[in-house]
């Protein structure tokens, strides 16, 4: 039996200080989370929307070492950035706040106590990694080795390559990512949580209680639970985050995945001194957690059994829609990599275009499984969509109103088969669109949305009012009167994924406050009353921007391959004698030419001290034939003839093959004669 709440606490993760927002982060938590509060408040239900910046943890000290400034000069900086960027997409926060502030310290610190007090805890000393060097303990993102699994560079927590959760105590050669110098093992204590006691409750609630959850959510839980469950660190030797209050924790703070969801109470406390108990322990409070899938375990196990110790009221989630990855044109989104489109660099270079890219995202929302960012998606989905079905409706029935009825709403006559067909399509669409949305489905909401300007399209070139017009005025009254209610239904329909067109095509037609239970009538829209100027709700998007973008990430992949760069293994080895025998001399290029229909071919004709002799070389597409006339360049002298596209080489041309793949002709650095041997 479906319980009915008064009221909604939506929480979304916090995102990590050490840098912008990125698409991912939107797709998989922000915009999804949007959507459902703006749909609620369109429903006239009570809600608060929380965030916040999550400033503490291993990500923002290593940031901070990085660029020589203190973890406060990061967390202000990007908290900025992140919180002024959501604002400008149009999300919806009640509150933005951050783990730094004195109100989180002081919830945290408290939270943590009770259970300190209550002997919820257990006291475990284990071997930690250690950096000598250094003088500290170190955390998972601080050790560095390889891993064990693909054989490439790793952190002590996870493999980015192949994405293996890992512990520092698998990596092979694990070294300290601070100094570089070999991890050293060392004693230390820390206080864990024993989440082994609160399994069968957990289990019931998950499994039991909630068969509605996303199976990705319930499938990940499930696992966890059946390998059974273990005590986990709630403390980490830090100098970095929220002091663990008790007498000797010195240099020891809060782990952040402790300390992080306690930030949707303190921010809550903070827009709601007087009341946020009622949002967090009124049992008729539904509070929703929008999380990615990197989440999951936290929110649905870690953090249910902090509250479930805390006790005193506190309500667990009633449901957790976490989203799967989204991919960058194939590629994981990295922000160590900076393989991501930054949420603030996207509304510079596209000014305007906020709900351009809510629309591409919730379309292709990881709702399921992970999903794919392209630019040519972006590009096609804006044209394809909402210019060329959403836009093009809605400036039809607009400027055809402005042509016929100089710009007033006309009256509807007598409605035909025609008409009444277009309403039961809204009716039905309003139905699958209002059930989608309840069930966490944005995706197929959206596309309900946009099937209801896919049916005015399809009732304007079946009415063909621009015909009708030369027998039948009322007739196309009619017409225009029916496409300005569907027009204005849009506008409803589609406020909770592009709020910026939804208020433009309001101010268009005329319309104030709007409610969803106004979906589907045919009198949103007066007759006799002014319509504004018709405005274009989308523009093109040419290839040229499309193509920016991509050139941006094509120096992205380049720079990240170059610092990624390693020298190839040695060649096994030859004895001494068998080197000897390569001739290797230096000679002095006379003529340098292209070979004919052959792109990578350079013919050179060389001074080799007794004679000129010809050499064929693969590096045209690395040197104009004219800058290598008069250089020296090393060459084996002794390699047995062979024809290259019908022109004998005699010998072979040496050069070094950079990172990025250049060639470069080796030569002497002072003038040599011609012929001389290299030795």
């Amino acid at each position: 039996m479906e319980k009915n709440f008064k009221r909604t606490l939506i929480t979304t993760a916090l995102p990590y200080a050490n840098g912008p927002v990125h698409i991912g982060h939107l797709a998989g938590v922000y915009v999804p989370a949007d959507i459902y509060a703006r749909y609620l408040r369109l429903k006239g239900q009570e809600v608060v929307m929380v965030g916040g910046s999550d400033e503490h943890g291993v990500p923002i000290t290593i940031k901070a070492r990085e660029e020589g400034v203190t973890p406060q000069d990061i967390v202000d900086r990007y908290h900025a950035i992140i919180r002024d960027s959501m604002k400008e997409l149009g999300i919806t926060f009640d509150v933005y706040s951050r783990t730094t502030s004195d109100i989180h310290a002081r919830t945290a610190s408290e939270f943590f106590r009770r259970l300190y007090d209550n002997g919820c805890f257990e006291v475990q000393t284990s071997m930690q990694p250690y950096d000598a060097e250094a003088g500290e303990f170190l955390a998972d993102r601080y050790v560095g080795g390889t891993c064990p699994h693909c054989g490439k560079q790793a952190y002590g927590d996870q493999c980015e390559a192949c994405g293996t959760s890992l512990s520092a105590t698998e990596l092979i050669d694990p070294y300290s990512r601070l100094t570089s110098a070999p991890v050293s093992w060392r004693e230390t204590t820390h206080w864990y949580l024993p989440l082994n006691k609160y399994e069968e409750r957990l289990r019931h609630w998950i499994l039991d209680e909630h068969p509605e959850w996303k199976p990705n959510v319930a499938g990940q839980c499930k696992s966890w639970l059946d390998m059974g469950l273990q005590p986990r660190a709630v403390s980490r030797d830090l100098k970095w985050g929220v002091p663990v209050p008790v007498e000797g924790a010195e240099g020891k703070v809060l782990y952040v995945w402790f300390d992080a969801p306690i930030g949707y109470i303190s921010n809550t406390k903070e827009i709601l001194p007087d009341s946020w108990e009622k949002w967090w322990k009124d049992p008729e409070t539904r509070i929703i957690n929008f999380i990615g899938k990197d989440n999951i375990v936290f929110h649905c196990i870690v953090f249910p059994a902090m509250l479930m110790a805390y006790g005193d009221g506190f309500q667990l989630p009633d449901n957790v829609p976490a989203n799967e990855f989204l991919n960058l044109e194939g590629d994981k989104i990295s922000t160590s990599r900076n393989w991501a489109v930054w949420l603030h660099e996207y509304l510079r270079d596209f000014p305007g275009k906020q709900d351009v890219l809510r629309y591409v995202l919730t379309a292709n929302a990881p709702e399921t499984k992970d999903n794919d960012f392209t630019w040519s998606d972006f590009q096609a989905r804006n044209n394809n969509e909402l210019v060329a079905i959403l836009g093009n409706f809605v400036n039809r029935a607009v400027v055809l109103t402005h042509k016929y009825f100089g710009g007033t709403v006309p009256a509807a006559g007598e409605l035909e088969e025609t008409d009444r067909q277009l309403f039961a399509e809204l009716d039905s669409l309003k139905e699958q669109l209002s059930a989608n949305l309840d069930t966490f489905h944005f995706r197929e909401a959206l596309k309900n949305a946009m099937d209801m300007a896919r049916a005015g399209n399809r009732y304007l070139q079946e009415t063909e009012p621009w015909k009708v017009a030369k027998t039948d005025m009322a007739r196309v009254a009619t017409v225009l009167n029916c496409s300005l209610q569907l027009c204005a239904n849009l506008a409803i329909a589609f406020e909770p994924f592009l709020p910026f067109m939804a208020a433009k095509l309001r101010g268009m037609l005329g319309m104030s406050q709007i409610s969803w239970e106004e979906l589907g009538s045919r009198d949103l829209v007066t007759a006799g009353n002014p319509l504004g100027q018709p405005e274009l709700l989308f523009e093109k998007i040419d290839d040229e921007t499309v193509q920016k973008q991509l050139d941006r990430l094509a120096r992205i992949k380049e720079e990240n391959r170059l610092k990624n760069w390693k020298a190839a293994p040695q060649a096994p080895d030859v004895d001494f004698d068998t080197f000897m025998k390569a001739d290797i001399r230096v000679g002095t290029v006379l003529e340098c030419t292209k070979v004919p229909k052959a792109d990578k071919l350079l013919k050179f004709l060389i001074d080799d001290g007794l004679e000129k002799r010809t050499i064929v070389s693969g590096i045209a597409r690395h040197y104009a034939p004219e800058d290598l006339v008069g250089k020296q360049v090393c060459f084996i002298a002794n390699l047995p003839p062979r024809k290259l596209k019908g022109i004998e080489s005699q010998g072979m041309i040496l050069s070094a093959e950079n990172a990025d793949g250049s060639l470069v002709v080796i030569g002497p650095t002072a003038p040599v004669t011609p012929g001389a041997q290299v030795k």
